[in-house]
């Protein structure tokens, strides 16, 4: 069957009640009911590993903090044994000096008692100070007891052959298998594991051990499972390479000697470049002093007239309640025509009620306060239209009508041509239950929370969204909201934050013609990598990191050209893909060769960051824009303390996609009105110039009435 429509049934499924299925036709019900029970097998399974995967992080969590209390109740300890030491080793000294007895002068500081005790306090201290998080994690052990072995036996678990004896080992924990060996073939040589392995815990370790390999063997891919989506065989995702080859979207030739050659080319003009750059003292707001690279910080470039015409444009707006500017934009746009029956097709006929429901979502109040604050419909009306039109493609449709809509309104032109991005995380925090329980960032403080990753174009829409753990990397997930939205696909330029950058990320842009630029924190301390550093000018000596590793990416070009195409394919989500990379062993050579590629995109950035000042003000423009959103979307969140209460991923992903279209529909009435106040001040002969026009934000919220009731016309 066709992949959509498997999923279009699972979706009517998951909504029927019981009573609603008895009224359908049998073979109808049982195509149902089948597909429901095999999608909800593959999704209960890849829950059971992720919730695994949480759990191995929060005991490598409190090990960490166990080991660093441990620490920090040692110091007051650590200072006085030195403190004694520094005596007895003053009187000791002062007694040699005047040729007086040794064994007066240690009586005199204490006596051989005293220093039998200095010397175990300091070897307890050595022994608590070289101790690592490791050595803790042993803590873990019951909590994984409760659940380990029977998890173990109900997954459908398969293994790669370096896998092997990480499997074994998984079968003695699952009890499938019996034996009074606890085999550690499955542990580097150099591993750290082996020197906790020979105490009283020993077995209690090693069990321990398994679990937190089996959860790196997931991530990578060494381990998968039979019927799952996340956690399935890599090998049967990518696509063939005949069928990557006909991929319309790949800016990579097919034979790497091609594409070795221009690189090369365009490194060596590259640092002949910034080597006249360094020597003629040339780089934009940076020099190369000593071998070491000096940035000055980007100086802000907003004329002071700007700020007095954003306080009259929005001075000029009208005043409006969100259910008048919700119809508004609708009866424009006609967004709420993407909400069609999940079964029939059918576009929304309420539409009044649809909107409630959307309110509902993107102000977090749930359908039970909107039922309460809305003058047309109760609960369960509210339900049932949420049940059967609100779902993520329905979201996805209408967000991408709004983002067409108002993108063609003629104030966008003066913000961007819609060809430029930025991308960031917003964190909001959860409560401690459901899915996101052990989501703790300590960046964010000790309360569980989750990430709404948007992209952002350069007229501020924010064209895609996504609900991402708060304790995960973003940079694997910028690829999805650029191949998987008709607005994202038509991004040149791609802008992230410090948090997006990743050599794979560097390299995988790239290879499908976007220009990646992050605005790296720590720029100086990066390195250059070249094919021939020895070939190098001898101002830029210093900044060399290594050699590009030619041969690696010649051997894997094939596995790159499919893993490349397989995500813009679509077949996968390109952060699965990204986030598997990451996480293979560092001998594997495919995640090796993407990395070099990396490495070579990475270089030729920075010595393009580093002479174009007109870049780095675009990237701070672009990512500014990204970060302006947070507060709109932190005003427009007034329900529930702005927590996100919902237990089920899928019930989060909805609220931060309704909070994402609202925001949607708010910046199209903004823009819209802005346009209509710019109209009138020329009209009465005020400035409003075009370079004045570019620093003006459709984000404002002040005008809009968020709260009380929820008023709406007589119901259609």
């Amino acid at each position: 069957m066709p992949p959509h429509r498997i999923a279009r049934l699972r979706r009517q499924g998951e909504r029927y009640f019981a009573g609603d299925l008895r009224d359908i036709s049998g073979d109808r019900r049982l195509a149902i009911l089948a597909v429901c029970a095999l999608e909800w097998r593959s999704s209960i399974a890849d829950a059971v590993v992720e919730t695994h995967d949480r759990i191995v992080g929060k005991t490598w969590r409190e090990a960490k903090s166990r080991c660093d209390a441990r620490m920090n109740d040692a110091k007051s300890a650590l200072k006085d044994t030195l403190q004694s030491f520094k005596t007895l080793g003053a009187a000791l000294l002062e007694a040699h000096e005047d040729q007086a007895s040794l064994e007066e002068a240690i009586g005199t500081a204490g006596g051989w008692s005293s220093l039998k005790g200095l010397v175990a306090t300091a070897a307890q201290l050595t022994d608590t100070f070289a101790a690592d998080p490791l050595a803790h994690v042993v803590h873990g052990y019951h909590r994984f007891r409760r659940y380990a072995p029977r998890m173990l036996r109900a997954l459908d678990i398969c293994a790669a052959p370096v896998a092997e004896p990480l499997l074994a080992a998984s079968r003695i924990i699952a009890g499938t298998e019996t034996t009074d060996d606890r085999p550690l073939t499955f542990l580097r040589r150099t591993s750290k594991w082996h020197r906790h392995l020979n105490g009283d815990d020993e077995h209690r370790v090693w069990e321990v051990a398994v679990l937190f390999h089996l959860r790196d063997a997931f991530r990578s891919g060494d381990i998968w499972l039979a019927h799952s989506r996340r956690y399935g065989d890599l090998k049967d995702a990518l696509v063939p390479v005949e069928a990557a080859r006909d991929t319309p979207r790949l800016a990579m030739p097919f034979e790497p000697e091609t594409w070795l050659a221009d690189r090369k080319a365009r490194l060596s003009d590259a640092v002949c470049r910034l080597a006249r750059a360094a020597k003629a003292g040339a780089i934009p707001g940076g020099s190369i002093e000593d071998s070491t690279l000096k940035i000055d910080r980007l100086t802000a470039a907003v004329p002071e007239e700007a700020d007095t015409l954003v306080l009259d444009l929005y001075h000029r707006l009208p005043e409006v309640r969100v259910t008048d500017l919700l119809l508004e934009v609708d009866a424009e746009v006609g967004f709420t025509e993407a909400f069609t029956h999940l079964r029939t097709g059918v576009p929304c006929k309420d539409r009044i009620g649809l909107l409630n429901v959307l309110l509902a979502e993107g102000l977090n109040l749930g359908l039970s306060k909107m039922a309460g604050a809305t003058n047309t419909h109760d609960f369960f009306q509210l339900s049932r239209l949420s049940r059967w039109h609100v779902e993520s493609d329905a979201m996805a449709r209408a967000l991408a009508m709004v983002i067409e809509g108002q993108s063609a309104l003629p104030m966008a032109r003066f913000w961007g041509a819609g060809q430029t991005a930025s991308s960031d995380g917003q964190f909001f925090p959860t409560t401690r239950q459901g899915e996101a329980m052990n989501l703790i960032n300590a960046k964010y403080g000790h309360e569980p929370g989750l990430k709404a990753y948007t992209h952002v174009s350069d007229q501020f829409g924010p064209f895609a969204t996504q609900t991402i753990p708060a304790t995960v990397n973003e940079a694997p997930y910028i690829l999805d909201g650029l191949l998987m939205t008709g607005a994202g696909q038509k991004i040149r330029e791609q802008y992230a934050d410090t948090g997006g950058f990743t050599d794979h990320v560097f390299a995988v842009t790239a290879l499908l013609g976007f220009q990646f630029i992050p605005r790296i924190r720590d720029l100086p301390s990066k390195r250059l990598y070249l094919f021939d550093p020895a070939a190098c000018p001898k101002e830029l000596k210093g900044l060399i990191g290594g050699t590009i590793k030619e041969r690696l990416i010649m051997t894997n070009w094939p596995d790159i050209l499919r893993s490349v195409a397989t995500m813009a394919s679509g077949a996968m989500p390109p952060s699965q893909l990204l986030r598997k990379f990451a996480s293979y062993p560092r001998q594997h050579e495919l995640a090796v060769a993407l990395r070099e590629i990396g490495r070579v995109e990475r270089t030729l950035f920075i010595i393009d960051w580093l002479l174009d000042a007109d870049m780095q003000r675009r990237a701070q423009i672009g990512l500014n824009k990204g970060e302006a959103h947070h507060a709109l979307k932190n005003a427009l969140r007034i329900g529930r303390q702005g927590e996100i209460r919902d237990r089920t991923s899928e019930g989060q992903h909805f609220r931060m996609a309704g909070l994402n279209l609202l925001a949607a529909i708010v910046i199209y009435w903004n823009t819209k009105h802005l346009g209509v106040a710019v109209s009138n001040r020329r009209r009465e002969g005020l400035d409003c110039s075009p370079h004045l026009m570019a620093h003006i934000s459709p984000l404002g919220w002040a005008h809009i009435l968020l709260t009380g009731e929820y008023r709406w016309p007589k119901r259609a």
